[in-house]
């Protein structure tokens, strides 16, 4: 699994966020991205499920959301605090109910 041709970047984040296991992490982030944990690793199939989430694509520049637009996405379909969308929110006076 790599990072964000695949699903690797989303792994990391839950063993990062919630100190899961590697097995546990790719089981949490497969069901909520409605596919098996085998999956993760198919760039084709992850490169539309990050297409439809708009969870950003390294090669395809023009279209999908970067930065922290992307990290919003991922923040609310993963279910995870990201520091850096949280201190977005919080500078610009967002709360969560108005993200």
């Amino acid at each position: 699994m790599s990072g964000i041709r695949t699903a690797g970047d989303l792994v990391l984040r839950m063993q990062l966020a919630k100190s899961m296991k590697i097995d546990a992490a790719k089981q949490y982030v497969a069901d909520k991205l409605g596919v098996k944990p085998i999956d993760l690793s198919d760039s084709d199939l992850m490169a539309e499920i990050r297409a439809k989430y708009g969870f950003g694509r390294s090669f395809d520049l023009n279209k999908s959301p970067k930065g922290i637009e992307a990290k919003f996405n991922i923040a609310r379909k993963i279910g995870i605090k990201i520091n850096s969308v949280e201190l977005f929110m919080a500078r610009a006076g967002l709360n969560k109910e108005g993200a």
